[in-house]
């Protein structure tokens, strides 16, 4: 089983057991964390799509760390005007483990079909 969630405007793949780098959040290592902005779920027969998202139904993780990623050196340069810049940047990321995708156990209410069409004579 598997869900697409949404985590600070970015879409990931969960699923049980998986570790991920999310963008920071706001909580202390060794916490769990609930998503239920899930938009897609397989369980592996069917797959569910929301409309935008799924109502009832969560994601928990555990925060495992929080630190920094790779430097990214970002150059500016304006030929022949002597302009150059030059930056770094290191973005924060949290790591997580997915720990289980609940799903909401209420039934789907099938839509009633009218009675078949009369044939015109």
């Amino acid at each position: 089983m598997y869900a697409i969630i949404n985590i600070s405007g970015k879409q990931f793949k969960a699923e049980e057991g998986l570790k991920l780098r999310v963008p920071k959040q706001t909580v202390d290592t060794g916490k769990k964390l609930i998503f239920d902005e899930i938009l897609m779920v397989h369980d592996g027969k069917m797959a569910t799509f929301g409309t935008p998202t799924i109502a009832g139904t969560k994601v928990t993780a555990t925060v495992l760390n929080h630190g920094r990623e790779r430097k990214i050196l970002v150059h500016k340069k304006k030929r022949r005007k002597g302009y150059q810049r030059k930056n770094g940047h290191r973005q924060w990321f949290t790591e997580i483990q997915i720990q289980n995708i609940n799903m909401s156990n209420r039934k789907r209410t099938a839509t009633k079909k009218s009675a078949k069409p009369q044939e015109k004579k």
